[in-house]
């Protein structure tokens, strides 16, 4: 009894500071809702389509990490997702969630599951950790992937006897898939053990993205049927990318979605690295509000996922709100932290990321 009072009483706690985001949001537009950090680059696994992993990467020290996190305090943000590389390698993770969670901010992480035991998510619970997503590639492990359902079946099922954050499971279709069925194998299962879903679309080899067959269409609405929770719902983006076309929207990246690369650097997102490129440390309000209007050429073609959700808030917006701009924040948000330069990372080609 007393385990399910708590957990209910986690899930209450987190579903009120999930509507306080989205009322926040709608009234100011001066403030990241989501953040994907990295605290590390490397990666236990060497998955071929991925560009965001190395196998050398020291894990960025704790605190370093902490003044990273504290700044994106300072600048309000609402949602910061741990990602890699591989998060759970870093030594210091749950000190880093603990941190993210005494700043009042919502705490994720990405993972690709390999190191969770039962010991290793009962550590996370104690952390604080909020929310849990890992990317199933297929049913049976190849060449291309070895995140397949075969081998991460025993950790779902540790998750769902231990965790007591939100796990949601990703699963993909399109181009390159030889098994499109293997997504829905993948949705059904996560659906069975408790979690919510989510699908993403894929490019080919080239980096281009391609129409679903009717075939694939299929596999991809039913698994949308599948996927419970508003944020695996908020999926209208890609019904345009499913038949190749491009979507008209307005792309926040830089201000309501940031992705901080392991040198503390700002970035669009994973794919997008090299711009703005700005230490984080030094990352103000005028850099949100210059980068809420920046156009991104990359915009009517983008299937990330995370960037789209976090602009979504912003279509919804009253439009007497839309000009509004709030008070000068205080001169603590506004002063950046004094910090190194880290060096440029060079410019990924767009591929697709959950």
């Amino acid at each position: 009894m007393q385990d399910f009072l708590l957990n209910n009483w986690r899930t209450l706690n987190r579903r009120y500071r999930e509507v306080r985001m989205v009322a926040r949001g709608l009234l100011d537009a001066d403030h990241p809702i989501l953040a994907q950090i990295v605290p590390m680059r490397r990666c236990n696994l060497a998955c071929t389509y991925c560009n965001e992993y190395d196998k050398v990467s020291d894990p960025v020290a704790l605190d370093v990490m902490l003044r990273r996190i504290d700044r994106l305090g300072e600048l309000r943000t609402e949602i910061v997702t741990i990602s890699g590389g591989e998060p759970l390698m870093h030594p210091d993770l749950d000190a880093i969630i603990r941190r993210i969670r005494e700043r009042d901010m919502l705490a994720g992480i990405i993972t690709n599951g390999f190191y969770l035991g039962p010991d290793r998510i009962k550590r996370l619970n104690a952390a604080g950790l909020e929310y849990l997503q890992i990317s199933i590639d297929n049913v049976q492990p190849d060449d291309v992937s070895q995140k397949s359902l075969k081998t991460l079946d025993k950790k779902l099922q540790h998750l769902a006897e231990h965790a007591e954050f939100h796990v949601n499971i990703n699963s993909v279709v399109g181009a390159g898939m030889p098994n499109p069925e293997d997504a829905l194998t993948i949705a059904r299962r996560a659906h069975e053990l408790g979690f919510s879903t989510t699908v993403g679309i894929i490019h080919d080899e080239t980096g281009a993205l391609r129409p679903l067959s009717p075939r694939e269409v299929a596999i991809y609405d039913e698994c949308v049927r599948l996927g419970e929770g508003l944020y695996s719902r908020i999926n209208d983006f890609q019904r345009n990318l499913i038949e190749g076309k491009p979507n008209d929207w307005k792309c926040r990246a830089g201000a309501r979605y940031l992705y901080i690369c392991e040198d503390g650097l700002v970035h669009y997102c994973s794919q997008q690295r090299g711009a703005p490129a700005k230490p984080l440390l030094e990352y103000t309000v005028e850099d949100i509000r210059r980068e809420f209007v920046t156009p991104k050429d990359c915009a009517p073609f983008c299937t990330i996922g995370c960037v789209h959700r976090a602009s979504t808030l912003d279509r919804y917006r009253p439009t007497s709100l839309l000009s509004k701009r709030p008070t000068m924040p205080s001169a603590q948000m506004m002063a950046p932290t004094p910090h190194a330069t880290a060096p440029k990372p060079s410019t990924h080609l767009p591929v697709v990321q959950p």
